[in-house]
């Protein structure tokens, strides 16, 4: 990337893929881990917060920036294996997204329909499946972000 646009695009890519992940990761070590012992009224009463309080502004820029920056880089690349790599960041991106979209907000919806019904049978039919798609996102997410780094370290 000789241009300072792509390396621009490249800096935006790795930032906003690195909190991204970031974030993932924090939900996948803390959040999960300290949320799960609560009993199951409060787990769900918590999870249907952070369902409400997540997709915000700040959070949309982030899942669309490791959309659109990997996007430009891989458009404006000079190919080769800068290139190869940021394609590969593209694809971990858009999985993961397909992940949330097929799997992760589906389980939301259901658990935020499910308010003021029997919260041991939302919890049990919530918890497991979203932490499982949950994992995998945060893997790819975090990998993107692994091949992101890898294209600044080609520069």
């Amino acid at each position: 990337m000789s241009s300072s646009l792509p390396s621009l695009f490249l800096i935006l890519a790795a930032i906003t893929t690195g909190l991204y992940a970031g974030f993932m990761l924090t939900f996948l070590i803390a959040v999960m881990p300290g949320i799960a012992a609560l009993p199951d009224e409060q787990f769900t009463a918590a999870m249907r917060r952070f369902n409400e309080k997540v997709p915000g502004p700040a959070f949309l820029v982030l899942f669309l920036g490791v959309i659109a920056f990997p996007a430009a880089v891989v458009i404006g690349g000079d190919g080769g294996t800068d290139r190869v790599l940021a394609v590969a960041a593209l694809v971990c991106a858009v999985a993961g997204h397909l992940i949330t979209i097929a799997g992760n907000i589906p389980l939301n919806t259901a658990l935020a329909r499910s308010e003021g019904g029997d919260d041991s049978a939302a919890r049990t039919a919530f918890e497991s499946p979203w932490n499982r798609l949950h994992l995998i996102r945060t893997l790819l997410a975090l990998l993107a972000f692994a091949l992101l780094a890898a294209v600044g370290a080609e520069l």
